[in-house]
């Protein structure tokens, strides 16, 4: 800054600030920061390296870098880590006393820092001087008392140093602080590692008193134990009993006393233990306990009370759950399964009675689905465990006569009932329950129950009778005709199975027709009646032009060995591409055509493969208008649409397009022929590249690989009309619009073909002159 001529200083002028509206894009501070650190705006060089010569030259070394330290702690006391540096410099040149006053220094700056008095007092044991460090350690345990580091490293120091009883002065001094349980047990290990087991025995007695838990109780207790004072360890047990009483109480106490007793053999001991802390535990706090007490009797107890201690658990708590919602009918189920496992047959019975009488409210089926399997293995349960059939019969009669049958059934449970008569050789019984549940409320799954029960006693008329019934309840059902005419084949009867075939397929409604269809003609196959499998195709196709079916019918001429396959496979397909040309679905078409050519790759000569690629489609994009629901524009979608030759030969605006495209391949021809070596120009390439917009590349045939290869070239078409989508349904205002557009692009067509013309003209009468 510039003095004035009287000596004082100048401020220079700031600058005013007119607009005072914050930035639009602010910077914070963090971000200069960063910038400069990242431009690296304030760094230094590294001083050069200078080597000491002389003592006058280490004086004057040692000045500056104290200087330096001193300028440090100067501009802010309160960083500790410029006064450990500083004293750590100090004791790196043997300068104990310098770092001794740094050190204290430091100490009236902030006398709670836990590393500063550290650092003291591992540099007074680094240099020996072990009086100076007792003298800190005394200092910071007497400042901070509950920094447990300074009492660790103090001990340490002490033992190290062999001073046994002033290891253990500093230890009793420490536990008057009452720590938390590592010191304790610091200590304890202290006075082991020095065999003084009746000390370490006292530290255990006020241990226990400080930190009152079981898990310290139980260390005591081992502590004994391990040492052989087998008597002490069991006093200590029981001593913290009786310290936690019965309100405070834990299943981890008994536990360990019960395994301290198992291991001296007091077996009784430990039935008593258990017994006890499960009387004065709640159940849901003494799973451990349960799960202890269950391996010690498995051991060395009897069956028979293990497990009645573990029922009579278990059935409390199931008894809870069912008392809380007697709906709960997966608690009924766990709480059968554990009666069953072990209660006799009229406890059983008891419970199955209570369960079974809590009936669904509402009669819904969906309501009704894990109440009825309470039925179910009641009555299995009466029949496989209690061995009882008349029972058994009872609990089936029951549970049908509580299902309400006019609005919902269960047909596993009349199959059940069923079989139950079975196994128990009354057939005629079976047969009238199977009889009552078609005539109550029929189901599919019903009727196929009893059709398989009387197809595995080899009853084939009754089959036949319950198949008339079936298709009677369910004639739309083709799996059922199916099976019947599948079951008369195998008896022999083609004849009953063709007459069942015939039926079905003249229903007027069927679930799976196709599925109807195809059962037939394998039928009719299998039976090699070839001519009556081409009247089903034949019938088939009168009903439906589906392309499948097309192909299913040429595959099966195909297979057929006979001289003339090929060509009756070949006149199929002919008869198909006719019949479909009529066909909305374009893809179904194109699948047709394309099942064709690989028909001719196989069998065919190149002028039937010719053929039939002439027959495929172009693939073109188009354009359509789509309408929103509420009748507005929504905007254009693109599309491909499929053009086939056969129907582009019947459009007069493809009829002209395609001439006007040989018109134009021909004039490039002659242009070609007229200069051979002649390169085509800038404007000619132009000129046919605007001319064809749609140009295409024919597909060619390799004879020697007898592949082909095809290329589609894309157009693109404006729809106006939704309906313009296929060729057959443009209306004729559109054609003759369309018409009028060809012709104009024809003649522009023309005129530059003519400018272009001109132009070769001019340049082969130039080249003429200079020639």
């Amino acid at each position: 800054m510039a003095s004035t001529a009287a000596g004082k200083q100048r401020i220079p002028k700031v600058a005013k600030v007119k607009n005072k509206a914050p930035a639009e894009v602010q910077i914070t501070a963090e971000q200069l920061l960063r910038e400069a650190k990242e431009r690296e705006l304030e760094l230094l060089p590294p001083p050069p390296k200078q080597k000491i010569t002389d003592e006058e030259e280490l004086n004057d070394y040692k000045l500056r870098k104290r200087k330096g330290f001193e300028d440090n702690i100067r501009k802010n006391r309160t960083v500790i880590s410029n006064w450990i540096k500083y004293a750590q410099w100090e004791e790196s040149l043997k300068e104990i006393q310098r770092a001794r006053s740094i050190y204290e220094r430091a100490l009236d700056v902030d006398h709670r820092n836990i590393t500063l008095w550290l650092k003291y007092a591992e540099m007074e044991m680094k240099s020996r001087q072990v009086n100076h460090a007792r003298n800190i350690w005394d200092r910071a345990i007497t400042i901070l008392p509950r920094v447990n580091q300074f009492w660790y490293k103090y001990t340490y120091m002490e033992e190290m140093l062999g001073n046994v009883a002033g290891c253990r002065q500093v230890f009793e001094r420490w536990m008057e602080w009452e720590p938390d349980e590592q010191a304790w047990h610091s200590y304890i290990n202290f006075e082991l590692r020095y065999k003084e087991v009746d000390k370490a025995r006292t530290i255990y007695e006020r241990f226990v008193i400080v930190h009152p838990e079981v898990k310290n109780w139980i260390k005591y207790a081992r502590f004994e134990e391990k040492h052989g004072y087998i008597a002490h360890s069991r006093k200590v047990y029981e001593r913290a009993v009786e310290f936690f009483g019965e309100e405070h109480v834990d299943e981890n106490l008994f536990v360990a006393f019960a395994r301290f007793e198992e291991t001296q053999k007091e077996f009784e001991r430990v039935r008593v233990i258990y017994k006890y802390a499960l009387d004065r535990i709640p159940k849901h706090q003494a799973q451990e306990l349960f799960k202890n007490y269950t391996m010690f009797e498995k051991k060395f107890g009897d069956r028979r009370g293990i497990e009645d201690v573990i029922v009579s658990k278990r059935r409390f708590q199931y008894e809870e759950e069912v008392k809380a919602n007697p709906h709960n009918y997966d608690a009924w189920f766990d709480y059968l399964r554990l009666v069953e496992s072990d209660a006799d047959p009229d406890t059983v019975r008891e419970v199955y009675e209570r369960a079974i009488a809590n009936i669904p409210p509402i009669q819904e089926k969906r309501h009704w689905r894990r109440y009825i399997y309470l039925w179910i293995n009641y009555g299995l349960y009466e029949e496989l465990e209690v061995k009882d059939p008349e029972r058994t019969r009872q609990v089936y009669q029951a549970c049908l006569d509580l299902i309400p049958h006019k609005k919902f059934t269960f047909a596993k449970i009349w199959l059940l009932y069923a079989q139950f008569e079975i196994r128990q050789k009354n057939l005629q019984g079976a047969r009238k329950v199977m009889g009552t549940a078609i005539g109550k409320c029929p189901k599919n799954k019903l009727l196929k129950g009893y059709i398989e029960l009387e197809l595995q006693l080899r009853e084939f008329d009754r089959c036949r009778k319950l198949y008339e019934k079936y298709l009677e309840f369910s004639p739309e059902n083709c799996t059922t005709w199916i099976k019947f005419a599948e079951l008369e084949t195998i008896l022999g009867d083609v004849d009953r199975a063709r007459a069942i075939f015939e039926v079905a397929i003249g229903q007027p409604r069927l679930d799976m027709p196709e599925v109807l269809w195809k059962s037939y003609i394998d039928f009719e196959i299998e039976q090699e009646e070839f001519g009556n499998t081409r009247n089903l195709y034949k019938r088939l196709l009168q009903r439906t032009q589906h392309v499948k079916v097309w192909i299913s019918y040429a595959k099966f001429e195909l297979s057929i060995d006979s001289p003339d396959r090929l060509q009756k496979c070949r006149q199929i397909y002919e008869e198909a591409n006719k019949g479909m040309r009529s066909c909305e679905e374009k893809e179904e078409r194109l699948m047709l055509l394309e099942s064709w050519r690989e028909f001719e790759k196989e069998f065919g000569s190149d002028s039937t493969m010719e053929r039939v690629r002439k027959l495929l489609p172009e693939k073109v994009k188009k354009r359509r208008k789509l309408t929103a629901e509420d009748g507005s524009d929504a905007g254009w979608e693109e599309y491909y649409d499929y053009i086939f030759p056969e129907d582009a030969a019947n459009q007069p605006n493809l009829k002209l397009l395609a001439m006007a495209k040989m018109w134009k391949r021909k004039q490039a021809d002659d242009t070609v022929e007229q200069v051979p070596d002649k390169s085509p120009t800038a404007e000619e390439a132009a000129l046919s590249s605007s001319s064809e917009p749609a140009a295409e590349n024919q597909p060619e045939n390799d004879s020697d690989n007898n592949t082909e290869t095809e290329t589609e070239q894309e157009k693109t078409y404006d729809d106006r009309d939704d309906d313009n989508s296929s060729s057959s349904s443009s209306s004729s205002e559109s054609d003759s619009e369309e018409e009028e557009e060809e012709k104009k692009k024809d003649e522009e067509e023309k005129e530059k073909d003519g400018g272009g013309e001109k132009k070769e003209k001019e340049s082969r009468s130039s080249e003429e002159e200079k020639d």
